[in-house]
């Protein structure tokens, strides 16, 4: 595995620690750190993820929400809403082309949730990625 899918699976834990514990961020990334043996790059892009998704979670939550017809945000199985979240942020990065984005938050998924998770995860990111593509060509 590349150290960035690595520091993706990193990223998504934080993020499902924050969810669920409403610690903050400095706090979470200090205690996910300690004990572990990461590379200096996993640690820095895991947790730029983190800031950077985090920054942005109201935007990203509505985004979600748009596309996910049927399903309010809070009824999501927590990892699903993370590894959405996570993606959502590269996503609005544009720096990750969209189809890497999409298929490692894929993969993030196949590892931490259901099959049926990584369905769910391409189809709302999919629309995502042409909501963003629409917006682009807007402006």
């Amino acid at each position: 595995m590349g150290s960035r899918r690595h520091a993706r699976e990193c990223a998504v834990q934080m993020l499902f620690q924050r969810d669920l514990s409403g610690d903050s961020v400095s706090e979470i990334c200090k205690t996910f750190w300690e004990g572990r043996h990461e590379s200096e790059d996993v640690k820095d892009f895991a947790t730029e993820l983190v800031n950077g998704t985090t920054n942005e979670i109201e935007r990203i939550d509505r985004m979600i929400s748009r596309q996910a017809q049927h399903w309010r945000l809070e009824r999501m199985a927590a990892v699903d809403r993370n590894i959405l979240r996570l993606a959502v942020h590269e996503l609005l990065q544009a720096v990750t082309p969209p189809a890497v984005v999409i298929n490692e938050a894929i993969e993030v998924a196949r590892k931490f949730s259901s099959d049926e998770s990584t369905q769910f995860v391409n189809g709302i990111l999919d629309g995502i990625r042409k909501e963003l593509g629409r917006s682009a060509e807007l402006q």
